[in-house]
């Protein structure tokens, strides 16, 4: 196992996914502080007036609310969207993907069977994939409001340290369930499909509303979108962190069984 890990990590860096997947990242969390400079800006709106347009009461709220927002709760403004969960999945999907298409396991699994090893290393891989996305993205949220001049209120260290530790592990999960329908449909397409409507909260929301149709429990608040969403609240700091370690533990358990289940076919 541990030499196959080493194995996907060497290509892993190599591969321009994970550049790419980056880079995106990147791009949209500067777009997204600067929206926030933006609209937080006195003078936008002193601007926006003097060109006609209607700014009414709630638009100045927002605008106090911007300015008046911690470090901690403006940072999970931007990763507690879900848009992390889309960039993990199909950066994971695309990645692993390639083991299909360029006969990789064909090499590891049928010349030398080693099938378990294979799935456990992908599973410790997720793991790594989803951290190096998670800090990376939570130290672009420490330093684009200060390139931009905006100053929130810091936080201190320790407390976005333990943020970007429990906001790692729904992502995790979110990772393993791309490679369970990698390993299940032998291809990305799904995968990258599942990541956007998953991740953007949509499938969350149309359970969300069929069950209170039906008057069902509130199974959407078991998704990771909604799980990563409520992760922080000001009030109450970090939350639901049973629910966190649980997602993350049987989507292990569905990957590691499905993808076992899916592997005793001869034609990998």
């Amino acid at each position: 196992m541990f030499n196959l890990l080493c194995m996907d990590l060497r290509r892993l860096f190599k591969s321009r996914s994970l550049y790419a997947v980056l880079g995106i990242a990147a791009v949209l969390l500067m777009l997204t502080t600067v929206m926030a400079r933006s609209l937080s800006d006195p003078e936008t709106m002193t601007a926006m007036e003097a060109q006609g347009a209607e700014v009414d009461e709630s638009d100045r709220m927002l605008s106090e609310y911007l300015r008046s927002m911690p470090q901690l709760e403006l940072m999970h403004e931007a990763l507690g969207s879900g848009f992390l969960l889309v960039m993990t999945g199909i950066g994971m999907t695309l990645f692993v993907n390639g083991d299909f298409s360029s006969g990789f396991i064909k090499n590891i699994c049928c010349i030398h069977p080693r099938r378990r090893d294979y799935v456990l290393s992908k599973i410790a891989l997720a793991g790594i994939y989803s951290g190096i996305i998670t800090a990376f993205s939570v130290l672009l949220m420490l330093l684009f409001p200060l390139l931009l001049r905006m100053y929130p209120a810091p936080d201190s260290p320790l407390e976005i340290l333990r943020y970007a530790l429990w906001i790692w592990p729904p992502h995790w999960a979110f990772a393993l369930m791309a490679l369970a329908l990698v390993l299940l449909t032998r291809s990305s397409t799904l995968g990258i499909i599942l990541s956007l409507v998953a991740g953007s909260g949509l499938t969350a929301l149309l359970l969300g509303t069929l069950g209170r149709l039906l008057h069902l429990p509130p199974f959407e608040r078991c998704f990771l979108a909604v799980t990563v969403k409520g992760i922080y609240t000001p009030e109450t700091g970090i939350t639901s962190i049973g629910l966190i370690l649980a997602c993350t533990a049987v989507w292990a358990v569905i990957y590691g069984v499905g993808g076992l289940l899916s592997m005793e076919k001869q034609d990998i």
